[in-house]
């Protein structure tokens, strides 16, 4: 098992999607800016966070546990992903 999350593959892989999300979502409409432009950017950061704070506890059990939480963020982002491509 890795002994940082920073060596952890599904860590920074999320830290490219935050970054790619970022990136994007700054050429979406001025008036989505608190609204899906907000929950996007939250849902991306979730991820990467829920990883590194699950790897870092003192148990595999609560590490599971974090990484379904980084699931469902992904899961999170992914449907508000697909609301904004629907809205153009």
């Amino acid at each position: 098992m890795a002994k940082h999350y920073l060596e952890l593959i599904a860590w920074q892989k999320a830290m490219l999607m935050v970054t790619y999300v970022y990136e994007t979502t700054q050429s979406f409409p001025n008036d989505e800016k608190f609204g899906l432009v907000s929950h996007i950017r939250r849902s991306a950061v979730s991820v990467p966070s829920n990883i590194a704070e699950g790897q870092a506890r003192n148990t595999t059990g609560e590490f599971i546990q974090f990484l379904g939480i980084a699931r469902g963020s992904t899961a999170e982002l992914t449907t508000q992903l697909l609301i904004a491509a629907n809205l153009g």
